[in-house]
């Protein structure tokens, strides 16, 4: 073992009882709370340097729920089986088939010829793609659905080692960037954005109108997505290309031999379960159980039955396994199960408590506090724990100061929807596709810091100077 890495090793669970012992016990009471912070802070640490797998520090907080009893070990252990665990199961088994049958190419090629090779364009087009999918549809479900398609691109070019590829990595960072932006565009971007309607419906006693949303939130997201495509686009060249033109792909295209049988029920399998998880809404009435994880998993299953045509199983689970992203739904796993330990071992009370007591007047400094807040929490913990977390507290310091709530509420969900640096939370996904954590974070604290003062001053000035955003 060389230096470098045992340090690294080391340094690990150094982090964790400096936070366990010395973080102060007039902010975080509970032993547990520490211990909490702790953990997450090990685990960011061990994801960017990379002294072990990845997914074997995302199941650092079993381990360390075992020893130090932070919350319940079931609430910890639901994340490594949850919903969207089994829809990445899912949509990994159903891309794994692609690769059986030579339909990977045929999507890359496909891809390719519409939108040719050179990098700017690629990463305009992938993050508006998947901006205006999240804008309407869990940005899980879009992560999941098209991170694979961009995958086999890639690898359709000779960009195979995502990890080594300073290109692909920046195409992968900008499909999950891109599902986070999308996702504040309205209200069924997220469950988040659910938890924050409900509490303007308490705050007003009136049903929100989701158009309402979106009016307010319009200029906001034009902004986001101008702002990170130009930050995605510093150190690119106009010149970059992934290789090749796109007459050249579009003639590698049309060379290619009539799609296969086989090749079909691929496509048609990964296309009915992307289907029905996207139209959810027009058959949840009559199918409530059915949600987009199990869609995915169920049309996984009927994967295994299409028979090639000499008789033989298109794919055996000893073959498939292979090719499943285990590290993708463990590192996912991971964190969720980090966000779990700082909701319920009371650090995110803690730290909002910290908030609320600060001597806050409502002006620019509280906007910034605000969207710092959200945006970080987001970063270790979901979006959705994160509304849950962060919206009463921000309400609470809004009427503590005499102020009306409702501006401060969307400011909150501006944070509550973004977030750049860790893997976690969607992010993770590129990561399970070989993106390197320490690449996502040095391109995440930049991003940060641009889009916290970016947002703040917007939310400030919308706030002043457009009554609108102070009413439903």
């Amino acid at each position: 073992m060389n230096i470098k890495r045992l340090t690294c090793i080391l340094i690990g669970p150094l982090l964790f009882l400096a936070c366990w012992l010395f973080l102060p016990a007039s902010v975080f009471e509970a032993a547990s709370a520490r211990a909490a912070v702790g953990t997450v802070a090990w685990m960011a640490f061990w994801w960017i340097t990379g002294p072990v797998d990845f997914a074997v520090t995302a199941f650092l907080p079993i381990a360390m729920n075992a020893l130090f009893q932070m919350t319940d070990m079931s609430a910890v252990i639901a994340n490594y089986a949850s919903e969207t665990i089994l829809l990445l199961l899912g949509a990994s088994i159903l891309t794994a088939s692609w690769e059986e049958t030579g339909l990977d190419s045929r999507i890359a090629a496909k891809f390719l010829s519409m939108i040719g090779s050179n990098l700017r364009q690629q990463i305009v087009f992938w993050f508006i793609l998947c901006t205006v999918l999240s804008a309407i549809l869990p940005n899980a479900v879009v992560c999941a659905a098209i991170t694979p398609i961009a995958v086999s691109m890639l690898r359709y070019v000779g960009e195979k080692d995502i990890a080594k590829s300073k290109k692909g990595s920046l195409l992968l960072l900008t499909i999950a960037y891109a599902t986070g932006v999308g996702g504040l565009a309205s209200p069924l971007g997220g469950a988040m954005n659910l938890v924050t309607v409900d509490y303007l419906e308490q705050l007003t006693g009136q049903e929100y109108m989701y158009v309402s949303w979106v009016i307010r939130f319009l200029p906001i997201t034009v902004v986001l997505v101008a702002s990170n495509i130009l930050m995605l686009m510093i150190g690119t060249k106009k010149t970059d290309e992934l290789g090749g033109s796109k007459e050249f792909f579009a003639t590698q295209y049309k060379s290619l031999p009539p799609m296969t049988a086989e090749e079909k029920w691929s496509l048609g399998l990964f296309l009915l379960a992307t289907g029905l998880a996207f139209s959810r809404q027009f058959y949840q009435d009559y199918l409530p159980g059915l949600k987009p994880a199990y869609v995915f998993i169920i049309c996984a299953i009927l994967a295994f039955f299409v028979m090639r045509k000499d008789g033989s199983r298109l794919m055996k689970w000893k073959n498939t396994q292979k090719l499943i992203g285990w590290e993708l739904i463990y590192v996912f796993a991971g964190g969720l199960a980090a966000g779990t330990l700082i909701n319920k071992s009371g650090a995110a009370d803690a730290i909002a408590k910290l908030v609320s007591s600060s001597n806050l007047d409502g002006g620019f400094i509280t906007v910034l506090v605000i969207v710092t807040l959200t945006v970080l929490m987001s970063d270790v913990t979901s979006n959705t724990a994160t509304a849950a977390v962060a919206m009463p507290i921000v309400i609470g310091i809004a009427q503590g100061i005499n102020k009306d709530p409702i501006p401060y509420v969307y400011i909150a969900s501006i944070g509550v929807n973004l977030s750049y640096m860790l893997p976690t939370s969607i992010r993770a996904i590129p990561v399970g596709y070989g993106l390197e954590p320490k690449y996502m974070l040095k391109k995440g604290i930049p991003i940060t810091i641009v889009v916290i003062l970016l947002m703040s001053l917007m939310g400030w000035l919308m706030m002043t100077y457009w009554p609108a955003f102070s009413t439903i």
